[in-house]
């Protein structure tokens, strides 16, 4: 493969470099590059080459067991005078110990960005199969391809319906090693499929830009019929979205006796995007049930907790029983501000990265200065996630002062409190100032109630939440002297862990035009952007605030 940044542009073209690629987008400007989405990309090259030593770590070792399996079976079968069983035989130059190559389906392509980096930037690769339902972008893929120096054999633009193609390649014969679902909206169409057509031990990635479905709360009838549960309206609305997408996964999955292992489950700008493994296990199926989860937030002051829906009970001879769990976990008003609940779920009620996987990921990133342009955020962002304890959701500090209304309590302040009590605390990828924490609602709220001692209140109606939550006495008074442990790795060596606006009126641009209005990439846009309303979550108005859920379920209503 040639390097083709020197070489001018075929008349009608411009040339855009991203990474080792330089893609061909037309003078017309009728589809133009979106940079903001270039983390994306190198975030899931990242993924995709860890994935891919850990795979094929495992098929050495397979390899090498079954190896000492032969030889253990030939010195049997020498010692009892019996022939040696005759060697398979494989074609001249085929190794059978040899690395194998890789292969990647890349369902919806459009102009074929990611999957000519993904040849020229993932070692490993031998082969990609390129689809977009368009035959302008089969035109583009094939064009970006030719320029780039990279053969048909590695990488094959494909013309046809990303759901057929998904299904067309169920049989573990014709399975891809990685699947990339990167539509524009939802996944949940295709989710079927991938989790079929992805090899067993293989990498899926998905991304779901309509975030007003699955972190807001306008439209819970769309999320349920989409990704079978309900979202809430809470702070932690992002992390409820990435646990409602994996569960999707899970469950779809486990129709066909198999299972997901999420790797890396990450909130990001206007999108969140997923890369878990998928193995065939009818055993670890049966688990399914403890593994989901329903949450019952509170209207009034948030306090959250969660019941899995499933549970095991395991003989003295380790047998399991599976059965059905017992609850609800609360009672019908809050024990804290008398509110009532709303139940979200079901979603994925276990651990949303591997720790392992993050710091194999962290090591490559941190080696490959020159490969990723977004290098200071990928090690930011990974960071915190490493960092992050396996508890489900978070508080933030302004959010807890908010209720309380109360001057906003210092970040440190809370954390340090929560570390002097013994509890485990660290932040969230997914917002900032955030606070996960595995000690109980009734300790924040003590919390809260001996920083307003420290902060007098005044005019709180006594039968609101903070009314009701202050009127009673701290059972313990919070330490909220700094602790050692206050201040996270990340934060110490001053990671760039939360992204700021890197432009005006950024975020995930409007679909791109044609038949196919199921997905345009987001390499990609239209003309229409001046028209487009932002998502939830891009903080892509002029002044930097968020957009609101109104006018982000607009923008995903009308992309429906």
């Amino acid at each position: 493969m040639t390097d083709q940044h020197d070489i001018p542009a075929p008349k009608g073209f411009k040339k855009v470099t991203e990474g080792k690629a330089t893609i061909l987008f037309p003078d017309t400007n009728e589809v133009f590059y979106n940079p903001i989405q270039e983390f994306n990309r190198d975030i899931s090259i990242a993924a995709i080459r860890t994935w891919d030593e850990i795979f094929q770590e495992e098929r050495s070792a397979r390899l090498a067991e079954k190896k000492a399996r032969k030889d253990a079976s030939a010195a049997k079968r020498a010692k009892e005078g019996l022939e040696p069983l005759p060697e398979k035989e494989y074609p001249e130059g085929v190794d059978p110990n040899a690395t194998r190559g890789i292969t990647i389906l890349e369902a919806l392509s459009a102009s074929g960005l990611r999957s000519v980096r993904y040849a020229k930037e993932i070692p490993n690769v031998k082969h990609i199969l390129t689809n977009d339902l368009e035959a302008d972008a089969v035109a583009s893929i094939k064009r970006n391809a030719e320029f780039n120096g990279i053969s048909p054999d590695l990488l094959e633009p494909h013309k046809g319906d990303a759901i057929d193609v998904l299904y067309q390649h169920r049989d573990p014969l014709k399975r891809y090693d990685v699947i990339d679902l990167d539509p524009y909206g939802t996944a949940s169409p295709f989710i079927d499929g991938a989790v079929q057509a992805v090899s067993d031990g293989g990498l899926l990635c998905v991304t779901c830009t309509d975030l007003a479905v699955l972190a807001g709360s306008n439209y819970v009838e769309t999320c349920y019929a989409k990704y079978g549960g309900h979202p809430v309206k809470a702070e932690f609305c992002h992390e409820v979205a990435l646990r409602l997408v994996l569960n999707t996964l899970s469950t779809s999955a486990a129709r066909y006796k198999r299972h997901i292992v999420p790797m890396v489950s990450l909130s990001i700008d206007y999108y969140l995007r997923v890369f878990v493994r998928v193995y065939t296990s009818p055993a670890e199926v049966k688990l399914l049930g403890s593994k989901t989860s329903l949450a019952y937030v509170c209207c009034g002051c948030q306090s959250t907790y969660t019941q899995a829906l499933g549970k095991i009970t395991e003989s003295a001879k380790g047998n399991k029983k599976f059965g059905v769990n017992t609850g609800p976990p609360v009672n019908e008003k809050c024990e804290h501000c008398n509110s009532k609940f709303h139940v979200a779920g079901p979603m994925w009620g276990k651990e949303l990265h591997s720790i392992p996987f993050i710091d194999r990921m962290l090591k490559h990133v941190k080696d490959a200065t020159a490969l990723y342009k977004t290098q200071p955020r990928i090690l930011g962002m990974l960071s915190v996630c490493k960092e992050e304890i396996d508890a489900p959701f978070y508080y933030t500090a302004n959010g807890l002062s908010g209720t309380v209304h109360c001057t906003s309590i210092p970040l440190l302040h809370v954390t340090s409190a929560l570390l002097h009590q013994g509890y485990k605390v660290s932040g969230s990828h997914a917002a900032q100032g955030s606070i996960k924490t595995d000690a109980p609602p009734s300790t924040l709220w003590d919390i809260m109630r001996s920083w307003v001692k420290l902060n007098p209140v005044k005019n709180v109606k006594p039968d609101s939440p903070a009314g009701r939550i202050l009127a009673v006495e701290p059972t313990t008074i919070a330490n909220f002297e700094l602790h050692p442990d206050a201040k996270s790795e990340a934060r110490k060596n001053n990671l760039v862990r939360y992204q700021m606006n890197p432009a005006k009126n950024w975020g995930p641009q409007a679909r791109a035009g044609g038949a196919n209005k199921r997905k345009a990439d987001d390499d990609v846009d239209s003309k229409e952007k001046k028209n487009r309303k932002p998502a939830e979550g891009s903080d892509e108005s002029a002044t930097g605030a968020n957009a609101s859920d109104t006018a982000a379920a607009a923008s995903e209503k009308a992309s429906q």
